[in-house]
């Protein structure tokens, strides 16, 4: 079912600059209209955010696809995930072989997720909480990948990021951010490459945005 409307995502999101054999494939083979909205289901394969309630969304395919790209995985690779928010991010990461932790502060997606994923038969470990606090009982991660804008890079998270590894955050107002590629040269030693023009939802918590 969509099989052609998900190698013609594939086709444009490789011809934007992604050419990651590993994110290619498994977004050619995760089935994005199970995590979207019944209605939504005919503009599953856009290469568009779509709505998925609660003032949330499924991000760009392409946004998903440059994020992943940019985590620079191999398989067996554990990986943080900060919004679980449809479950599609967490399932292209299992499809590429990584151990998958994923956090997700609104109760109501996350136990509507948590079904899914169990449903679909995905092994992802989950929890809902405070993603700007990161997961420290599963750390270090190899790559740790925020879906959500924050006004800074949370200190508790760079903690959590392996030596060597890599985490993609956006950071700047609720309404643009630029992506911060952060590489974990040594403990306290950290390289950071910006990519601007991102928009995602704030990422709210403690070492985030403030809830209302």
């Amino acid at each position: 079912m969509y099989e052609t409307e998900r190698q013609d995502l594939v086709d444009k999101i490789s011809l934007k600059g992604i050419y990651d054999i590993s994110v290619l494939k498994a977004i050619g083979e995760v089935e994005r209209h199970n995590f979207v909205p019944d209605a939504m289901k005919h503009h599953a394969y856009k290469d568009a955010a779509l709505p998925i309630g609660y003032g949330q969304t499924i991000s760009q395919p392409y946004t998903v696809a440059f994020m992943t790209q940019a985590l620079r995985l191999k398989p067996g690779y554990k990986v943080l995930e900060i919004g679980t928010g449809s479950g599609y991010q967490a399932a292209l990461l299992i499809k590429m072989g990584m151990d998958v932790y994923s956090i997700e502060r609104n109760v109501d997606i996350f136990y509507q997720t948590r079904k899914l994923l169990d449903k679909l038969g995905l092994r992802i470990n989950t929890k809902c909480g405070d993603g700007t606090l990161g997961w420290e009982e599963y750390a270090p991660f190899n790559g740790i990948l925020v879906t959500a804008g924050s006004p800074t890079i949370p200190k508790s998270l760079m903690k959590q990021l392996a030596v060597g590894g890599k985490m993609v955050i956006p950071v700047g107002n609720k309404y643009s951010q630029i992506l911060k590629i952060v590489t974990k040269i040594e403990e306290e030693n950290f390289e950071v490459e910006d990519v601007p023009e991102f928009a995602f939802v704030p990422l709210i918590g403690r070492e985030g945005w403030k809830d209302k």
